[in-house]
C-alpha cells in the first residue's frame, strides 16, 4: 500500500518552479517517511533516479565525492557505473539519503546545481546540528522542507475516505454544526487517529489488521531507535536528552504544562539542559511551545525561552510512551480514548494532538503565560497563539469535562484591541458565542 501524502505536492512544486536552479532539502524526523517518500517522487517523476544512503554507503562512493568532484563528466560516469543506473540530462534524480553522515555530500550541492544536468534531493535528520554543518558552507541552493507524522486527513486517506474532510472544510468555512450522528462519526475517527498516530509504519499496521496491539509495537520499536539514536549522536549529554524524553509524559499530565527542570533534578538549570532541548527539537522528536508575553503578530520577538511546554511530535508515540515499561494491555490510554473517558492526566493527549496539528499547518507554536500575586484577573494561561489574518488568535483547548474558560475570558479584557478571532478547540460540535468560536478538535487543521 502507497501512503498519499500532501508533501509529495510540494516537492512537484518544487520540481516544476526550480526547474534544477536549487536543491531540495528535506528535514524530519527518523521514520517520518522521508526516504519513502523522495523515493516514490524519484520513480514516478523522472526517467532515472539514483538513490545514495550515507549510512550504509561504502568507502568508493565517498571517495568519488571526495576525490572526483571537480571533473563532473568522470563524477556523473562513475556514480552512474557504481549503482548501475543510466542518466539522462534533466531527466534524472540523486536522492541524497541520510547526508548529515555524509556533510561533504551536502557541500557539493553548490557545484552540482550549477552544472544543471540532474535534480538534487537531500534527505536526513538532524540535520542543523553543529556537529553536521561545522566543517561545511551550507549551500544557498538548497530549499529546505520539514515533513512531519501524517496529519488527519492523509490519515484519512489512508483507511480510503477521502470525503469526509472536504465536508469538514465547508462546515468550517460557514461555521455550520455537522449534527450529532456524523460529529460522533468524524469524532471516532480522531480517536483512532490520535491513539495510531501519523508515523507511516504504524499507520500502515493499523490500516491492515485494524489491531492497536500490533500498530504498538511497531510504535515501541520507533521509540528504541529514538533511544538509540540519543546514545549514538547525543554524545556528551545522553543523559540528559534521555532524561527530557522520558519526564515528557508526566509534565504534560499536570494542569500546569510547563516544563519544570526541577522534576528531573532539583538543582538543573537551563543553561545545562538548553543542548539537550534544541537536540530534541532538532531531531523533531518534540514540538516545543514557547511563552511569549505579548501577543502581537511578532510573536517571536516577545518570547521568553526559559519559559516553555513540550510536546511529543507524535501523538501515536505519547500513547505509548506513557506506558512503555508495561504491556499493551496495561495501557489504559487506548480505553479512556476510545471510550470518551478521558480525564484531567489524559487530557495530555488533546493538548498534544492540537500541538501537532498546529504543527503540521505550518504554525510555530506558542502560548501565554502570566501571573500576578496582587492582581487575579492578570493570572492566564492560554494554551496556544497562531497568527492568522494577520492578527493573534488565542486558542484554548479542552476536554470532555469543560465548563468554562476563565482564563480566555481575562486575555480577551486585556487584549481586545490587539487579538484577533478567539478559538475554543472541544470534543463536541461547531458553536458560536459572543466571546469564542467553538470548533472539534479535528477541525485544528484549517486555522
Amino acid at each position: 500500500m502507497v501512503l498519499k501524502r500532501k508533501a509529495y505536492q510540494k516537492i512537484l512544486d518544487w520540481k516544476l518552479n526550480s526547474a534544477g536552479k536549487s536543491a531540495l532539502l528535506i528535514d524530519g524526523a527518523r521514520r517520518v517517511g522521508k526516504s519513502y517518500l523522495a523515493n516514490e517522487f524519484g520513480r514516478n517523476e523522472y526517467k532515472s533516479f539514483i538513490e545514495i544512503n550515507f549510512s550504509r554507503v561504502n568507502s568508493i562512493v565517498k571517495n568519488i565525492f571526495d576525490e572526483d568532484i571537480m571533473d563532473l563528466d568522470l563524477f556523473f560516469n562513475k556514480l552512474s557505473a557504481m549503482f548501475g543506473v543510466e542518466l539522462y540530462n534533466r531527466e534524472s534524480l540523486f536522492i541524497f539519503d541520510e547526508v548529515q553522515r555524509f556533510p561533504k555530500a551536502r557541500e557539493v550541492i553548490k557545484f552540482l546545481v550549477e552544472d544543471g544536468r540532474y535534480d538534487y534531493i537531500e534527505t536526513g535528520s538532524l540535520i542543523s546540528l553543529k556537529q553536521n554543518t561545522q566543517d561545511i558552507v551550507i549551500p544557498s541552493e538548497e530549499i529546505h522542507m520539514e515533513i512531519f507524522p501524517l496529519d488527519f486527513e492523509e490519515f484519512l486517506w489512508a483507511m480510503s475516505d477521502v470525503t469526509t474532510v472536504p465536508f469538514l472544510k465547508r462546515c468550517f468555512d460557514n461555521l455550520t454544526p455537522l449534527g450529532q450522528a456524523l460529529h460522533r462519526k468524524v469524532l471516532n475517527s480522531f480517536r483512532q487517529y490520535m491513539l495510531v498516530g501519523g508515523m507511516p509504519q504504524a499507520v500502515l499496521e493499523y490500516v491492515k489488521t485494524k489491531d492497536f496491539a500490533r500498530t504498538d509495537n511497531i510504535k515501541r520499536m520507533i521509540l528504541n531507535l529514538y533511544r538509540e539514536d540519543v546514545i549514538k549522536f547525543a554524545k556528551g549529554y545522553q543523559s540528559k536528552v534521555l532524561a527530557i524524553f522520558d519526564e515528557i509524559p508526566a509534565q504534560l499530565s499536570k494542569k500546569e504544562k510547563r516544563f519544570m527542570l526541577a522534576s528531573i533534578d532539583k538543582n538543573a538549570r537551563m543553561r545545562t539542559y538548553e543542548d539537550s532541548f534544541v537536540w530534541l527539537a532538532t531531531a523533531m522528536v518534540i514540538n516545543a511551545c514557547l511563552n511569549s508575553n505579548d501577543p502581537s503578530v511578532g510573536l517571536a520577538l516577545n518570547r521568553d525561552t526559559t519559559t516553555f511546554k513540550c510536546y511529543f511530535a507524535d501523538t501515536g508515540l505519547l500513547v505509548t510512551q506513557v506506558f512503555k515499561d508495561s504491556d499493551y494491555t496495561d495501557n489504559q490510554l487506548y480505553k479512556a480514548v476510545l471510550l470518551d473517558q478521558l480525564g484531567v492526566n489524559e487530557g495530555m493527549l488533546i493538548e498534544n494532538i492540537v500541538a501537532q496539528s498546529l504543527r503540521a499547518s505550518g504554525h510555530m507554536l506558542y502560548f501565554y503565560s502570566s501571573a500576578d500575586h496582587r492582581n487575579r484577573e492578570n493570572n492566564i494561561e492560554i494554551d496556544f497563539m497562531i497568527k492568522r489574518q494577520s492578527k493573534i488568535c488565542p486558542i484554548e483547548v479542552k476536554s470532555a469535562g469543560y465548563i468554562n474558560h476563565i482564563s480566555l475570558s481575562k486575555f480577551i479584557r486585556k487584549f481586545k484591541p490587539k487579538i484577533g478571532q478567539p478559538y475554543i478547540l472541544y470534543t463536541k460540535d461547531i458553536l458560536v458565542t459572543d466571546e469564542a468560536i467553538h470548533l472539534p478538535l479535528y477541525m485544528t487543521m484549517f486555522l
